[in-house]
């Protein structure tokens, strides 16, 4: 009897050490001290962004949503809080652009004139895929306004000729210069600063940019920066206009990163040359193509742009149009 006695309470010692046993399992199941991470480079945890939408964020500036809240809210997966972490200064990033997974295709610039003063055509799509990335090739088709350009790539001799009578009109320029231009003609560039014209990029060497990796379009760019502020003084460079204006999404949004606004145009013709016509033809391939907000583009090496400038923009003004400069077409 004593024996069953004390079998009896060894099996009960033993039914409450095993029921003490499961008890711990099972909570340490439903409460793992250490929560793994994903277990794949695909997995992403509610509430953070995935690649491809980090990379939105960064072009876009427009961030995901986290769960069970608006547009840019943070703090809440699924309800629940997120663990607070230690603020850590971030390191300065030179680009947050990922450009791999942009579009590299080459695209030129080109337009469909007409003969009535009526903007060019230009497909919907490429409008809006330059204005995406802040890029500008004409202004308003509501108001008057003229925005004059010109490219330097080198110097021919008439570039004190052209700021003599941009001077005496009144009108104010964008000049888009080279490396090249900056190194040879310091005098020029600081004339053009101090009679309040925009000096604006055009590379270093000139190169098509689609062709070239991010790190050189950056460095095609910062020497040019740096040589204009060696020449001037001055930083904050914004302007810039592609090489033979080809360009591709990867460039638009990497250059829109470093600060860059891509200038095109909605009026150019074959000048860099001697014209047929001379001084007479220049003169009427601008005033045949004027329409409202054009953004024209003329090459400082034109003898004959030189020679009928004078004559164009006083023309202008009395067909009532207005001269205004890029920051004018930015800010607008």
């Amino acid at each position: 009897m004593k024996y069953l006695k004390n079998k009896k309470v060894s099996v009960s010692i033993l039914v409450v050490v095993l029921f003490a046993l499961v008890s711990a399992a099972g909570y340490a199941l439903k409460n793992p001290s250490d929560v793994p991470g994903p277990s794949s480079s695909n997995e992403v945890y509610q509430g953070q962004p995935s690649v491809n939408e980090t990379l939105t964020t960064a072009i876009t500036g427009d961030g995901p949503a986290a769960i069970g809240g608006e547009t840019g809210e943070a703090g809440v997966t699924d309800g629940a809080p997120v663990e607070e972490k230690p603020a850590v200064e971030p390191k300065p990033a030179e680009s947050t652009v990922v450009t791999g997974n942009l579009s590299n295709t080459k695209k030129g610039w080109g337009l469909k004139r007409n003969d009535s003063h009526e903007q060019p055509e230009m497909p919907a799509s490429i409008s809006a895929g330059l204005s995406k990335y802040g890029a500008y090739w004409i202004g308003s088709p509501n108001e008057k306004n003229l925005y004059l350009t010109f490219d330097e790539g080198y110097e021919n001799g008439y570039t004190p000729q052209i700021l003599d009578t941009l001077k005496a009109n009144d009108v104010k320029a964008a000049f888009f210069v080279t490396g090249h231009y900056l190194k040879s003609q310091p005098e020029l560039i600081k004339r053009m600063v101090d009679e309040g014209h925009i000096v604006g990029n055009h590379t270093d060497s000139h190169p098509s940019m689609p062709g070239i990796s991010d790190e050189e379009i950056k460095q095609e760019l910062q020497l040019v920066e740096q040589a204009y502020e060696q020449v001037t003084g001055r930083t904050g460079m914004k302007y810039l206009r592609p090489p033979m204006g080809e360009y591709s999404e990867r460039t638009l949004a990497l250059t829109q990163e470093l600060g860059y606004h891509n200038i095109f145009w909605s009026m150019a013709f074959v000048d860099w040359v001697p014209m047929p016509g001379g001084p007479d033809e220049a003169y009427q391939s601008v005033m045949d193509n004027l329409h409202n907000g054009a953004l024209v583009l003329l090459h400082a090496v034109s003898k004959d742009n030189t020679e009928s400038l004078d004559k164009i923009l006083k023309d202008t003004k009395a067909q009532g149009y207005t001269f205004k400069n890029l920051d004018d077409l930015v800010g607008s």
